[in-house]
């Protein structure tokens, strides 16, 4: 499969002015080992982007990557976020997690509601600041989050649902690294919409029926 096959166009992921970013990025990407599954529409700043679904390519060379400036290692960094391996995931995902870049949010916010708690536990761990009033991480994940509505409350769904399918019996769901997270965006939501945003995490440490 060719390189422009594995993300093509590559604008479609970032904002159309990181559109030759995109493109030196996509032309170190090796070709995908099988095709990648649909990508996800999600606004930012008032423009729609379409997030890759899954990403089957292996990673670049390290010389390849060194090649490219600061921006494209990030664009980089967001791409592989969604690979099929969650090590891969996890790793690419522990250099772009501090970032107030709105284009980088989405790609943060999705690996909340995904099954690997390795993941869910760096996102805990690096996301503090979104409940500190007026701090930039704070501001830009709330944003994304009012302004995608229907993709929080999915992403909500998710967490309580792979808690409640694969971890009930070892975590209540309040102890459950992805109910932190889960009220770290409900605080930079409610702080961007000025109002206490909606929650679906469970009342009960019961497993929730429907949600597997």
């Amino acid at each position: 499969m060719p390189h422009s096959d594995t993300l093509s166009p590559p604008t479609r992921a970032f904002p159309a002015e990181l559109a030759e970013d995109a493109r030196a990025v996509v032309a170190i990407v090796p070709p995908a080992t099988t095709a990648p599954h649909e990508p996800f529409p999600v606004v930012v700043l008032g423009r729609q982007l379409m997030i890759p679904g899954r990403l089957y390519s292996d990673e670049p060379p390290p010389e390849a990557v060194s090649a490219l400036s600061p921006r494209q290692r990030q664009l980089l960094h967001c791409l592989y976020s969604r690979h099929h391996d969650g090590r891969v995931r996890q790793r690419h995902l522990e250099e772009i997690v501090g970032s107030a870049d709105p284009w980088v949010v989405p790609y943060v916010v999705q690996l909340a509601g995904e099954y690997v708690v390795e993941i869910l536990v760096v996102l805990r761990d690096s996301l503090r600041d979104l409940d500190v009033p007026g701090s930039e991480l704070r501001l830009a994940h709330g944003r994304f989050l009012v302004e995608n509505p229907e993709f929080f409350a999915r992403t909500q769904r998710r967490i309580v649902s792979y808690w409640s399918c694969y971890h009930l019996h070892r975590w209540s769901f309040r102890d459950f690294p992805g109910s932190t997270v889960l009220d770290l965006f409900l605080s930079a939501a409610s702080g961007a919409a000025g109002r206490r945003w909606p929650s679906v995490a469970p009342k009960a440490r019961t497993r929730l029926d429907g949600y597997c």
